[in-house]
């Protein structure tokens, strides 16, 4: 276990939010605090979180949803701060998850069959498939490159997307892994989301069970397991054998971007 402690930030509306600063690194160093954030998505929040936001100084906020999710429910807009939408899975086969998933998941209809199709594993399957997309499919590999370009011409910066959790869980866990972060804290921040975001999202599973469903057959798609880590990084392996050459050559973050985005987001030894 790591020394890290994140901040349980009291925000109301926006769920999995948290800071990427402050892991330990391999070499000593820790992820500088206050220039990354995380997020589940942020069309709800509140006027209490919204001012809570702002006050971060955030420059820019990627949205890194599809565009039927980010029409859906538009992203948040604060004054001075840009909006990148990235939609990362664009070219994926299967459509992403509803942005109105509490209501798709309690019609009777749609839980009888989303339970049948939980019960025989392939929603697992579908996670893991799903993962090794994030790191093979070309609107990811072009949304990650624009993500972490963004990242060395300004900062503090907030990525999300939905639930804050696949999409953006990868986001974290590649640029983690380039600052040189250890792959136990990786995982470690990456299963947070089942402490702050699973709580947040209580009612679409008691819909779920209300309208005939098993939500322990829905944890696992809703929530996050190392699994699903493991497949990223594993097609991470299989095609670029090291995060470095994930970035170079995957997102075309050379070497010297890749010592800058150190620089920039990790404390002085």
């Amino acid at each position: 276990m790591t020394e890290h402690s994140v901040d349980r930030l009291d925000l109301t509306t926006v769920a999995n939010f948290r800071d990427l600063g402050g892991w330990e690194c391999v070499d000593g160093r820790r992820v500088t605090s206050g220039r990354v954030y995380r997020s589940a998505a942020l069309h709800d929040a509140s006027e209490t979180d919204r001012a809570f936001l702002a006050g971060l100084g955030i420059r820019t906020i990627y949205d890194l949803r599809s565009v039927a999710e980010s029409e859906a429910e538009p992203d948040l807009v604060l004054d001075g701060v840009a909006g990148v939408h990235l939609d990362v899975l664009a070219d994926a086969e299967t459509v992403s998850a509803p942005a109105n998933l509490d209501k798709v998941l309690s019609d009777p209809e749609t839980v009888a069959a989303a339970n049948e199709k939980l019960a025989d594993g392939s929603g697992v399957e579908h996670m893991l498939g799903a993962y090794r997309e994030l790191v093979n499919l070309p609107s990811a590999l072009r949304s990650y490159r624009t993500l972490f370009t963004g990242l060395l011409e300004g900062s503090p910066a907030l990525f999300h997307c939905t639930a804050g959790k696949d999409r953006t869980g990868w986001a974290a866990a590649s640029f983690l892994t380039l600052l040189g972060v250890s792959r136990d804290a990786i995982y470690e921040d990456y299963l947070l989301t089942n402490d702050m975001f699973l709580p947040a999202i209580g009612h679409v599973f008691d819909g779920f069970e209300a309208a005939g469903g098993d939500p322990d057959l829905l944890r696992p798609l809703l929530g996050v397991q190392a699994a699903y880590l493991d497949a990223a990084f594993a097609e991470l392996q299989d095609r670029f054998g090291t995060i470095e050459n994930y970035f170079a050559d995957g997102l075309g973050v050379d070497a010297a971007a890749q010592h800058a985005l150190r620089e920039r987001y990790l404390d002085a030894d």
